[in-house]
């Protein structure tokens, strides 16, 4: 009688282990949309170390596009605790561009086609000839997340699972939220 007992146990406890394990995450990410409703790639990769997620839907809609518009197709918003290296690839011929809204965390890489695809980024927009990092300041908000598709003249970026890095930088009013940036080297 007792060993029967110790089955039933055994068999319980299976059961209620198993029945737990249903409720686990799965390392599939449900489908994420874009706010166009058409579904994004990727998903949005937390930043490095020295930042917390905060709330600020206004700077999260500036930072997300619809389909062609380019920019992100998703995101979450942060601020800096800390110093974070940034990066960034602008036109040299257009030094104003130095300091703008898109960057990354990791250092860009070529070939610059692969780049311009992984980011979205039209030939018009920019030759990507010069590259740049800087530190983000402390208590800086920026938003992080995989890239909408970029419609360009003459073709079309699909969306990208690459995260960019959103600041809302513009030179035009003061509003900078970079420092100690590097004059910019020729790239790739």
């Amino acid at each position: 009688m007792m060993h029967n007992k110790n089955i039933f146990s055994v068999i319980f406890l299976l059961a209620l282990i198993i029945s737990g394990c249903e409720s686990l995450p799965t390392a599939d990410k449900p489908e994420t949309q874009g706010i166009d409703g058409i579904a994004c790639v990727g998903y949005i990769q937390p930043p490095p170390s020295g930042a917390i997620e905060v709330m600020d839907p206004a700077l999260l809609q500036k930072a997300l596009g619809t389909s062609g518009e380019g920019k992100l197709c998703e995101g979450k918003v942060y601020v800096a605790t800390q110093p974070m290296t940034v990066y960034r690839v602008w036109n040299s011929d257009k030094s104003y561009t130095q300091i703008g809204s898109w960057w990354s965390f990791d250092h860009p890489n070529g070939p610059k086609p692969k780049y311009r695809e992984d980011n979205g980024i039209c030939p018009s927009w920019s030759t990507l000839d010069r590259l740049s990092s800087c530190t983000l300041k402390v208590g800086a908000k920026f938003v992080v997340g995989p890239g909408q598709s970029a419609q360009c003249q003459h073709m079309t970026y699909a969306k990208s699972e690459v995260n960019q890095v959103f600041i809302p930088n513009d030179t035009r009013i003061d509003q900078v939220y970079v420092e100690n940036c590097t004059e910019g080297t020729v790239w790739p």
